[in-house]
Order: C-alpha cells, then sequence, then structure tokens
C-alpha cells in the first residue's frame, strides 16, 4: 500500500513540475521585426542596444532580410516596447517610424539609400545593402 502512495505521490509531483516547465517557456517569446538597417555598423548598434534592454535575451540581425529576431521575456517586455527602443535609436521597427533626432544622429552609412546624406562604405563586416 505505501509503494503505491509513494508512487501516486512521484506521477503528482512529475505532473506539476512538467507544468511549471511548461508555463517557464512560454514566458519567453520570438518575434521578428523588420528594420531599416543598413550595414554592419547598423548590426552591431541593433544587437549591442537591444543587449541591455530590459527583458531582452538576444537579439539577431539579418541585414539581407531587413529584420531583426528578438528572443525576449513576455513578462518584462512587449513587442510595441521593443519596436519603441528601435525607434528611439534611430531605426524603422514595422509600421513604428525612426526619431528623427535619433535618426539625424546616425552615421551616413547607416542613413537609408534615399536619404541625401547616406554613404556607402567599406565596414569591418564586409556587409552593405544596395
Amino acid at each position: 500500500m505505501k509503494v503505491l502512495q509513494v508512487l501516486s505521490l512521484v506521477m503528482l509531483f512529475s505532473l506539476f513540475s512538467g507544468n511549471a516547465d511548461a508555463q517557464k517557456s512560454k514566458k519567453w517569446k520570438e518575434a521578428t521585426i523588420k528594420v531599416s538597417s543598413q550595414c554592419g555598423m547598423c548590426k552591431d548598434r541593433i544587437e549591442k542596444h537591444l543587449a541591455f534592454e530590459k527583458g531582452v535575451k538576444k537579439s539577431v540581425v539579418d541585414l539581407q532580410k531587413d529584420v531583426v529576431t528578438v528572443t525576449y521575456h513576455s513578462r518584462k517586455t512587449s513587442v510595441e516596447k521593443i519596436r519603441k527602443s528601435l525607434s528611439k535609436l534611430g531605426y524603422d521597427a514595422d509600421d513604428v517610424k525612426a526619431d528623427k533626432k535619433a535618426y539625424d544622429k546616425l552615421p551616413g552609412c547607416c542613413k537609408k539609400p534615399d536619404d541625401p546624406n547616406h554613404e556607402v562604405h567599406g565596414n569591418n563586416k564586409g556587409v552593405h545593402k544596395e
């Protein structure tokens, strides 16, 4: 009888611990945000900035696809907050336009190709869209 009780307790414990793991995994989400990055400097700037953003675990900019993929804690931040943060850095983020003052401070190579102040350069990443 005691063996049956112990087995029942073990099964209950494993059931609840599995549920806790499932809830933990729901906290972490991944989002892909279209950004107006232009070069390796933009990639570095965005990834470094997001590394210090509350709730962001990881970010990777793909210059070829014009997106940043962000892994974030859904109880600490949201996609909207991340977009706003990118805007304040000087980049368009999905439908959120770049903050004008922040955009104006970007180096010429990081400005959009249709901007008269846009400059093409060779960078340490060897990547520049045109």
